[in-house]
C-alpha cells in the first residue's frame, strides 16, 4: 500500500505545467525551436546555467512573452548578500521560480527578497548516489540530508524544495503538503541500465505518486522520434498518477 500525504489540494496546477521542460541548450536559436514546438503541450520551461550565459535575461523574456512560465535554475550559491542582491535582480520579471542552493543564511537571505518568485531549496543533487555523499564527507543518507535540508527550507520561507523522487514520500509523510516538491532525475526504467549523470531517478508515474507537483524533463523527450507524441503520454501518465492520489486523499 502507497501512503500519500496531502499532494494536491488548494494548487490546482494545470497539466500542461505539470511537466517542466529542460532547455539544456547552448544557444538561444536552439531554445526557441524547442519551445515552438512544444508550447502547445508544455507551458512550463527551465532555464539553466548553460542557456542563462547564452541568453541571458533575453530568453527569459522572450520565454515569459509567450504566455509561458520559467523555472530559473541558476542555483545561486554565493555570500548571502550577493545572493540576496541577485534574487532581487528577479522581481517583477515574470520568473515563476528560481533555485538556491546553500545554508541557511544563504536560504534566508534569498526567501527574505523573493518577492513574486517562488524560492525552491536545492537539497541534493540527483546526480549523487550514496557513495558521492561519502566522498564528500557526509556520514548521513541522501534521503535524510534532504528531509535535514527541506525542513530548515521551508522554516526560513522557501516555498519548496528540488528533491528527488525517491525522497519525496518521506518528505510528504513528515512535512505534509503545503509546499512544493520539484523532482529532477526522471527517467523511463530502462534508463536506468544506460550511461546517464543522474543516479538517484525515478520514472514519472513514481514521481507524482510519491509526492511531486512538477517534474523537470528533458533528454527522453529531446530525444523521442515523435516529442510531442511522448509529451502527451507523459501527460497521460502523470493525469492518471494524480487521480490515484486525489482518491487516496479523499478515501
Amino acid at each position: 500500500m502507497i501512503e500519500i500525504s496531502a499532494t494536491t489540494e488548494g494548487k490546482n496546477i494545470p497539466l500542461d505545467k505539470r511537466i517542466i521542460f529542460a532547455l539544456d541548450v547552448d544557444s538561444v536559436d536552439k531554445a526557441k525551436d524547442w519551445v515552438e514546438k512544444l508550447k502547445s503541450q508544455i507551458k512550463f520551461y527551465k532555464v539553466g546555467l548553460q542557456l542563462f550565459l547564452a541568453g541571458w535575461f533575453n530568453i527569459v523574456d522572450w520565454i515569459i512573452d509567450q504566455g509561458l512560465e520559467v523555472m530559473l535554475d541558476l542555483k545561486f550559491f554565493d555570500v548571502p548578500q550577493t545572493v540576496a542582491l541577485s534574487v532581487e535582480q528577479l522581481r517583477c520579471r515574470g520568473v515563476t521560480f528560481a533555485t538556491v542552493h546553500g545554508n541557511d543564511a544563504i536560504l534566508k537571505a534569498a526567501a527574505d527578497k523573493k518577492g513574486d518568485v517562488k524560492i525552491l531549496a536545492v537539497t541534493v543533487l540527483t546526480s549523487l548516489d550514496e557513495a558521492d555523499m561519502k566522498s564528500l564527507g557526509f556520514e548521513c543518507s541522501a534521503e535524510d540530508l534532504v528531509l535535514s535540508r527541506a525542513r530548515r527550507a521551508l522554516k526560513l520561507g522557501c516555498d519548496g524544495i528540488v528533491s528527488s523522487g525517491l525522497e519525496a514520500p518521506k518528505l510528504r509523510k513528515e512535512l505534509g503538503g503545503n509546499f512544493l516538491i520539484v523532482v529532477p532525475g526522471v527517467r523511463p526504467v530502462k534508463n536506468q541500465e544506460d550511461i546517464d549523470d543522474q543516479k538517484r531517478i525515478v520514472d514519472i508515474d513514481k514521481a507524482f505518486l510519491n509526492g511531486a507537483d512538477h517534474v523537470v524533463i528533458g533528454r527522453p523527450i529531446r530525444n523521442a522520434q515523435d516529442p510531442i507524441k511522448e509529451t502527451i503520454r507523459m501527460q497521460n501518465q502523470v493525469e492518471q498518477a494524480l487521480k490515484h492520489v486525489r482518491s487516496l486523499e479523499t478515501a
